[in-house]
């Protein structure tokens, strides 16, 4: 997997190595450091290969990160722990993969909610709305929340490869703004 360090957990320091894009340290900040989380009760069982968490990783790295995972948890609790370990580690970025949906298991907007201080609805609600634009009526389905946890942005996107592909596609043009404002920089402003 090119782009991405798969041993590393949320408690790793990440660097600007490998999981830098090419461009991510061009200008004066530092790439954004981020940790690409799959919330999966199978595929952290070992019943199935994780597909999702390494696109994200991928596409995260794409968007100008210093990618740490994925770290493949399964959902309810250890999704909560995972999040606050990866806020302690000084992640500016966090993003899930999976348990979104509607079947009792489903419990990674109930632990994010738990973590964020202030959540940030337009970021879900972009990430839903482009997903039914692109015909996929089932994303409006999605529970998934995005906020800050402190001055970490956390944001969880639907377990199919599909919906990481379109919540990135959002994403992506937003993770430095948003990134940057977290910690308490101005507002850009236009010519």
């Amino acid at each position: 997997m090119t782009g991405t360090s798969h041993d590393a957990g949320p408690g790793a320091a990440p660097d600007a190595g490998p999981g830098a894009s090419p461009d991510a340290g061009a200008g004066d900040a530092p790439p954004i450091r981020a940790l690409a989380i799959t919330v999966s009760n199978r595929a952290a069982a070992g019943v199935y290969p994780d597909r999702s968490g390494p696109l994200l990783a991928d596409l995260l790295a794409a968007a100008g990160c210093a990618v740490d995972g994925p770290v493949v948890v399964p959902d309810g609790e250890p999704v909560e722990t995972a999040l606050r370990d990866a806020v302690a580690a000084g992640y500016q970025v966090v993003v899930t993969t999976g348990g979104t949906g509607l079947t009792p298991g489903d419990q990674t907007p109930e632990m994010t909610r738990r973590v964020i201080d202030r959540e940030i609805p337009g970021i879900a609600e972009s990430i839903r709305a482009a997903g039914v634009a692109a015909g996929v009526a089932s994303a409006m389905l999605s529970r998934g929340l995005a906020g800050l946890a402190g001055q970490a942005l956390i944001v969880n996107l639907p377990g199919s490869a599909g919906g990481v592909e379109d919540g990135m596609r959002v994403l992506a043009g937003v993770l430095a703004h948003a990134a940057d404002q977290a910690k308490g920089g101005d507002h850009r402003r236009s010519g």
